[in-house]
């Protein structure tokens, strides 16, 4: 009897901001891993799922996305860092929305691999009213890139990832394992929790503040069975530092709230977890700063 082909590979996910990028992630992974908001840019760093099955092991690679219309030293490092996570990969994902494939989707054409295999996502078809007008879009926007396969998904939903998981595994290479069965992320729990409060920021507050706040992990350690974190929160100007904080303590208590619970679920264990708040204006547009709070 011919041995099973066990195939391993690297998928990269692109696309211009809030297309679903990291929605597609958790659902591929089937689980939380990567952190989400229904505002653009929540994603500001590189994060790996890692996806085992008994024949395959996908090494899903979630990038922030890719910004053609602000500068700053923050927006030009995620660039770079959807450019360089390109390398090394054995299939692309680009993402798009349903009914929308405008001018900042076709300015990441250029970027895209002619090398390797490029899929195209069109994601959110959940929300199309009349399902029709799919096909006409699907056939024009085909037209733009030689793309190996277009997927109609909705990763809100889960419709048709399956089948998209099913897909990419001819489109990987042979190889064994690379990481452990039980290996779902390359990032460390420190990582994790900075990021998981950082959701609740993009969440819990207005359109503008998330942008001009971070967050830096000043104390991860386990203390018998329970996680002790301490975190602050880093904010541009000293009113967005009330507003975090809001009227008695109130917002930070949520955030910290909302936050806790999602880490005891992806860590399986208790957390007491600390939030302040520290302004340094300018944060965004040092390179030096930004790099001490961790951004590549």
């Amino acid at each position: 009897m011919k041995p099973a082909v066990h195939r391993t590979g690297r998928i990269a996910i692109v696309g211009r901001p809030n297309v679903g990028k990291s929605t597609l992630l958790n659902r591929m992974a089937g689980m939380k891993i990567s952190i989400t908001s229904n505002r653009p840019q929540t994603t500001r760093h590189r994060l790996n799922a890692i996806v085992t099955e008994a024949d395959t092991q996908m090494v899903l690679v979630d990038t922030p996305g890719f910004q053609t219309e602000h500068g700053g030293e923050l927006n030009r490092l995620m660039n770079r860092t959807v450019t360089q996570s390109l390398d090394g990969v054995d299939v692309v994902l680009f993402v798009i929305e349903a009914m929308k494939f405008g001018r900042e989707d076709r300015k990441l054409l250029p970027l895209l691999p002619k090398n390797i295999p490029v899929v195209l996502i069109v994601n959110k078809i959940d929300k199309l009213v009349d399902k029709s007008v799919l096909l006409p879009f699907i056939a024009e926007t085909s037209k733009a890139f030689a793309f190996a396969e277009i997927v109609p998904v909705s990763a809100a939903k889960g419709t048709q990832v399956a089948h998209l998981a099913k897909l990419l595994k001819p489109y990987l290479p042979e190889g064994p394992p690379q990481h452990e069965e039980d290996e779902v992320t390359d990032r460390p729990e420190r990582f994790l929790a900075a990021e998981l409060v950082r959701e609740k920021l993009f969440r819990l507050l207005g359109e503008e503040l998330p942008y001009a706040a971070t967050v830096m992990v000043e104390k991860f350690e386990m203390q018998g069975q329970m996680r002790h974190i301490q975190i602050a929160i880093i904010v541009d100007k000293p009113n967005h530092k009330a507003m975090v904080i809001g009227k008695g303590g109130e917002k930070l208590k949520q955030i910290g709230t909302q936050a806790r619970i999602d880490m005891e679920k992806l860590f399986g264990g208790k957390v007491f977890l600390e939030l302040w708040v520290q302004v340094k204006s300018g944060w965004a547009d040092s390179l030096k700063t930004l790099k001490s709070l961790g951004y590549e």
